[in-house]
């Protein structure tokens, strides 16, 4: 089982690698779902989780708030994605959406093969698109080379256990396209659980290691 950890800053970067933590999701601002780190974060992060053989998956996103953002915002976001991936970062964690609420296609597209080489993850911004799109997103998603989605299957307000037909639903449908990733509320003490009920093999959160 492969634990990705989202974590603030360095703070618990060491803390997390030495109880098993075997991806790091790098954040600032977590309060606010999570934002771009700044330079020194993203490099003393990525030396030393590469020292101890694990990956670095760095949150692109300029600010909290939607996930629809303006031209200029795009292009902070198409700095900082060049930036890390500059530094040695594993993989991206972003996502963009349009004012309907769909993926930002342009923009997408744009950020994707600004990313070539690396892993990337469409973050929750997944779970602001409309119910009925979600299936059509994951295509989308799969076909543009999106190598997982991070999903509560819900709003993050609800339980992720009363979400779990849902998530199993997206597994299914990706049928090995994409990787669907549970996050929000997976902890030590439901790990297993979710685990075993998804039959997944990679979890993410940040209280997923003891």
């Amino acid at each position: 089982m492969l634990k990705e950890v989202c974590v603030e800053n360095f703070t618990k970067v060491r803390e997390v690698i030495a109880k098993g933590a075997g991806r790091i999701e790098l954040c600032d601002n977590l309060t606010a779902g999570g934002t771009t780190v700044s330079h020194g974060v993203a490099e003393v992060t990525i030396n030393y989780s590469h020292s101890k053989n694990v990956k670095v998956m760095a949150m692109i996103r300029p600010r909290g708030g939607n996930f629809a953002y303006c031209k200029e915002e795009i292009e902070i976001i198409k700095r900082d994605l060049v930036h890390v991936k500059e530094l040695g970062t594993d993989g991206v964690v972003l996502g963009c959406l349009d004012a309907a609420g769909w993926i930002d296609e342009d923009a997408m597209i744009a950020l994707l093969d600004l990313a070539e080489g690396l892993e990337v993850t469409f973050h929750m911004a997944f779970d602001q698109i409309r119910p009925e799109n979600q299936f059509k997103a994951i295509d989308w998603l799969a076909e543009h080379g999106v190598d997982r989605i991070l999903t509560h299957g819900g709003h993050l307000s609800t339980k992720i256990e009363n979400n779990l037909m849902k998530l199993k639903g997206f597994i299914e449908y990706a049928n090995d396209r994409i990787v669907i990733l549970p996050g929000g509320g997976i902890t030590t003490k439901n790990l297993t659980s979710i685990a075993s009920a998804l039959n997944i093999t990679e979890v993410h959160g940040t209280r997923i290691v003891d």
